[in-house]
């Protein structure tokens, strides 16, 4: 029985200190008010020159982000600059956010 509550114990303390975060679409939406409406839009539909970001997944969303900031992405550098400016935190949130528009 010793051997069994042992792992259950630490297994226990392990998910409890983990940190745990769960994205607020509307903080994302705040944050998607200035950072991103100049470019994307108020609706995030974007425009000739910025591409619609309404709707995207999280998955989607997150990705792109995560790819300017890491210089994978590197077709829009003002885009890259501002991406570079974002937590992990602001994408979680933005990613919410714009998954939510149609």
């Amino acid at each position: 029985m010793r051997t069994l509550l042992l792992p259950a114990i630490v297994s226990a303390l392990a998910l409890t200190a983990a940190p745990t975060y769960a994205a607020d679409a509307a903080a994302g939406k705040a944050k998607a008010e200035a950072s991103c409406v100049d470019c994307h839009g108020d609706d995030g539909k974007g425009d000739d020159e910025s591409p619609a970001i309404a709707g995207l997944s999280v998955d989607k969303f997150t990705k792109a982000i995560q790819e300017y900031q890491n210089g994978t992405r590197t077709k829009n550098a003002k885009m890259t600059k501002e991406a570079k400016k974002l937590s992990a935190a602001d994408v979680a949130n933005l990613a919410a956010y714009y998954a939510t528009l149609k």
